[in-house]
């Protein structure tokens, strides 16, 4: 009996052959989105690349986050349209969207008593048959998640014993073991220490460099200078500005952003840019 579609390389997905040339994976048009009567979203439109990072920011409030879920299918827009691989996404099945696009949440929460490895695993969930059982490929999938976020010392860890860091790590290792050609992160980095965001988030850019499209939602701006290739910025829940980092992490649009003063400069030790704010 066949076990399900075949599942693609892990973290090398075969799907973007299937785009449209050198143009978006991803497209939004005119995106809106309200809570009753209160606008959280409007007239969003924007246009990702496979191959980059893109971190999307702002101040508390400026829609986000309902941006990601949007992209993640969580939430129907009001208005406007998004589409992956030229497609409308509301064209697409659950079971086929879940196989283009990834998500890992900010707020997640594990209630059994699995190990890290079997965490993981459900990543592969899209791609199995009628008996869930993994495949070979499937197998080999969870393993280079798990060892791309050097999370193989805790794979037979039981997550309830996890820290919050490595809870973390685990839940975005699920994410990546997917093997979607689009990848969201919503504040991947709030419960790591210094040396864990800046490994994940050294991680992420080589995934990116790898053809995966990813999309970041972070308040560590700090860690964007460093690491994004683009930014998005937004403001109740409006775009102010979009595009390569060194051309939108400005002084000027910092101050009409976050309503702070900054300083912006080139980091050689980094390599990225350098942020002050007063």
């Amino acid at each position: 009996m066949s076990e399900g579609p075949g599942p693609r390389a892990p973290l090398n997905p075969a799907s973007l052959s299937r785009g449209e040339g050198n143009g978006p994976l991803l497209t939004v048009d005119n995106l809106a989105f309200s809570h009753g009567e209160t606008p959280i979203l409007e007239g969003l439109s924007l246009r990702f690349y496979p191959g980059k990072h893109y971190v999307l920011a702002g101040p508390n409030g400026a829609g986000k986050s309902t941006a990601l879920d949007l992209l993640a299918r969580l939430k129907t827009p009001r208005e406007g349209e998004i589409k992956v691989m030229g497609k409308d996404s509301a064209s697409y099945t659950p079971l086929e969207y879940s196989r283009l696009v990834s998500l890992a949440p900010q707020n997640f929460q594990f209630n059994f008593a699995f190990t890290v490895r079997e965490i993981v695993s459900l990543g592969r969930r899209p791609y199995l048959g009628r008996w869930g059982k993994l495949s070979p490929a499937d197998e080999e999938a969870v393993s280079h998640a798990i060892d791309f976020l050097n999370l193989g010392p805790l794979s037979a860890k039981l997550v309830t014993a996890l820290s919050g860091g490595e809870a973390q790590r685990a839940v975005l290792a699920r994410t990546l073991a997917q093997s979607a050609p689009i990848v969201l992160l919503d504040e991947p980095t709030a419960s790591l220490d210094v040396a864990q965001a800046l490994d994940l988030m050294a991680r992420v850019k080589a995934l990116a460099a790898m053809g995966t499209l990813i999309v970041t939602v972070t308040h560590d701006l700090h860690l964007a200078a460093v690491f994004a290739d683009e930014l998005v910025f937004l403001k109740k829940g409006r775009l102010i500005a979009a595009g390569p980092r060194d051309e939108t992490l400005t002084p000027p649009l910092l101050r009409e952003v976050f309503e702070a003063e900054a300083q912006v400069s080139p980091d050689e030790f980094t390599g990225g840019l350098k942020l002050s704010f007063r």
